[in-house]
């Protein structure tokens, strides 16, 4: 951990620093803190601009996808400039704009079971900002074995959905054990997304990862928090460890080697 602030950084996170739930060594803790946040479009793009505001100071962008014009409605740190370009890289372009502190690690890649074990490396918690079931299933075993917390969030239309997953806590195949079968559930390109929706999820994960970064505070570890946009409410769903889960239970896997995820990403009992 670094020794002190210096003056821009005193000044830069002052409103941090007054806090009685930070004070200096919070705010130092987060300048220590490294974060991966998988995927920078529509739920990556407000946890990477508020990680990075806040001080985080090494945050990992894994995404293999560049920018499309029909992104710029909801992926709030990308603009018009940047279309057809790496997502990483205009990521790593607006954190550099936004905080010069911030260390920006970009992984021009799309996240599976072959390289999830190298990006998960030197992390502290993972941010899940996927857009689809594969990868999500694919985190939350990864992490689960390494021993990493992830927070975890989606969005569909005018709803989302977020919730922690930490090492001693149920994890997502608790909550959800199998996905649903390719197909069967639309994308946004198929059913269109609210644009601020993500911004509002996204923005519940970057208070997650904040409050695990500074140890402090009650998190979202064996709670789903829904919230419908078009009702403008909130609804906060708890869920236990399965002792059954594949993943998490009392004899819970040790490698995702063999793992098939395709269809329902389902593990196949010895």
């Amino acid at each position: 951990m670094s020794l002190s602030l210096d003056a821009d950084q005193l000044d830069r996170y002052s409103r941090h620093v007054i806090m009685d739930e930070v004070g200096p060594e919070g705010q130092k803790r987060l300048l220590d803190g490294r974060a991966l946040v998988v995927g920078a479009g529509g739920l990556g793009a407000p946890v990477i601009q508020y990680l990075a505001a806040a001080g985080v100071g090494t945050i990992g962008i894994v995404d293999g996808d560049v920018v499309e014009r029909s992104n710029l409605q909801r992926q709030v740190i990308h603009g018009d400039a940047d279309v057809g370009e790496p997502k990483v890289e205009s990521a790593a372009r607006y954190v550099d704009r936004l905080n010069p502190d911030i260390d920006v690690e970009t992984y021009e890649t799309r996240l599976d079971e072959g390289n999830v074990r190298d990006l998960l490396a030197g992390y502290d918690l993972v941010v899940d900002c996927a857009d689809n079931f594969r990868t999500r299933y694919v985190v939350n075993d990864a992490a689960r074995i390494e021993g990493l917390p992830v927070v975890h969030g989606a969005i569909y239309k005018f709803e989302g959905q977020a919730t922690t997953l930490v090492p001693d806590g149920p994890c997502y195949r608790c909550l959800f054990p199998e996905a649903p079968e390719p197909g069967t559930v639309p994308d946004c390109a198929t059913t269109g997304v609210l644009g601020v929706l993500p911004g509002t999820v996204g923005c519940i994960q970057a208070t997650e990862a904040i409050k695990l970064l500074l140890d402090t505070g009650e998190t979202l570890d064996g709670r789903v928090l829904f919230y419908d946009a078009m009702d403008m409410t909130f609804e906060s769903v708890p869920y236990r460890r399965n002792p059954d889960c594949p993943v998490c239970g009392d004899d819970g896997i040790e490698t995702i080697e063999g793992i098939d995820y395709s269809g329902g990403c389902r593990v196949d009992a010895d």
